[in-house]
């Protein structure tokens, strides 16, 4: 509104006066002061028209596009009754190429949601039951000798699939977890001398309990930043458990049928590339992330003492992906605030280290991360 009321101030008496003198005192023709505004305004209109019809555009193109994750979500909530916010973190990590760690205790059906998930797509399903005796060798593969050829051979493991759902992931020692690095981040595996590039879509959805700690191992923090979500699963409510209670009681439990293939999920993350994000939005995402590595540039003194160290670069990425996921999945072409804010929790709970001072007041990730928002000026 502000460049059309410019726009129109050029046509005025006093305005054309005013360049008059101007071209006099710097000796310029007021013709072609005219004739380059005049080319400028044409520009900045085309500019603003071609942006308009191509975020119209693309709105659109998103509508026809997500139509599957409607298709899987009904799929799912055959199986999986209640629990919102998880099946949304695991559609935000297919269409956004990003890892998901479930975490929660047992019972609240974060297995069955992975490989339910799995079961609407014609992708490779491998899981992994992660124990303390598990080898790397039993993740990834290893050197056989064959007899036969008097040479070795490459026997791939598990990891060799689309979908990895790495079950208690949390229980194996620190050099299993390790070798899933590579994978995770390079989308490779090196076995002897041989790297192996994995096939695409390439995810691992891993879980681990909270609640019992004797036996399992700390994930390390170089693995836990390359998961992109961290999501908390919780409880269902009152009737949604009498609906899980009936539903095991029947005589057939439900299944999941396959409602998309490879190929479309692949489509569907290039338009999710192209999900239009404001220069505003990213100032935005790089002020929240900022916020938690010098809180006190944001007035925020009384975090200071609190965190260890904050988000690294792969947040703002993945807070940005997964905005941009987000938006898709609600059919919009373009990423808000909310979308941001939505997502927040899951991407920063686990790139946030809370100092022992923290821990002696019982300040959680959770608290800081709100505390960030409520202070962070929205665009």
């Amino acid at each position: 509104m502000g460049m059309r009321i410019w726009y129109q101030s050029l046509s005025s008496f006093w305005v054309k006066v005013s360049l008059k003198l101007l071209c006099q005192w710097f000796n310029i023709p007021i013709d072609y002061v005219i004739f380059v505004l005049q080319k400028l305004k044409a520009k900045i209109k085309s500019e603003f028209m071609d942006t308009t019809t191509n975020i119209r555009e693309l709105n659109e193109r998103i509508k026809e596009e997500s139509s599957f994750v409607e298709m899987i979500t009904m799929e799912m909530n055959k199986v999986i009754v209640g629990q919102k916010h998880l099946v949304e973190s695991l559609l935000i990590g297919l269409l956004s190429d990003g890892h998901i760690l479930l975490e929660g205790v047992p019972g609240l059906a974060k297995t069955l949601a992975i490989s339910t998930l799995a079961k609407t797509t014609d992708a490779g399903f491998s899981r992994i039951q992660f124990t303390p005796d598990l080898l790397p060798a039993d993740l990834i593969g290893t050197m056989i000798y064959s007899q036969k050829k008097e040479q070795f051979e490459v026997k791939k493991g598990p990891i060799f699939n689309n979908f990895i759902l790495a079950d208690e992931i949390n229980r194996a020692p620190a050099k299993v977890q390790s070798a899933l690095l590579e994978a995770m981040q390079e989308k490779q595996v090196t076995i002897g001398e041989n790297t192996f590039t994995l096939e695409k879509p390439f995810l691992v959805l891993a879980t681990q309990n909270p609640i019992e700690q004797e036996g399992t191992y700390p994930l390390p923090e170089a693995q836990m930043d390359r998961f992109m979500l961290k999501a908390v699963v919780h409880y269902p409510k009152l009737d949604e458990e009498k609906r899980i209670m009936r539903e095991n009681l029947l005589k057939d439990f439900p299944e999941a049928s396959q409602v998309i293939t490879r190929d479309a999920i692949l489509k569907a993350r290039d338009v999710v590339k192209d999900v239009y994000i404001d220069e505003k939005i990213e100032q935005y995402i790089l002020d929240i992330v900022f916020a938690t590595r010098t809180p006190e540039d944001y007035n925020l003194e009384s975090l200071k003492e609190m965190i260890s160290y904050g988000g690294s670069p792969r947040a703002s990425i993945n807070l940005a992906k997964a905005a941009k996921a987000y938006a898709f999945i609600k059919r919009r072409g373009y990423v808000v605030p909310e979308d941001v804010r939505a997502v927040c929790h899951d991407v920063l709970r686990h790139r946030i280290g809370l100092t022992y001072q923290a821990e002696a007041e019982e300040l959680t990730t959770e608290d800081i991360i709100n505390k960030v928002l409520n202070t962070v000026e929205v665009p």
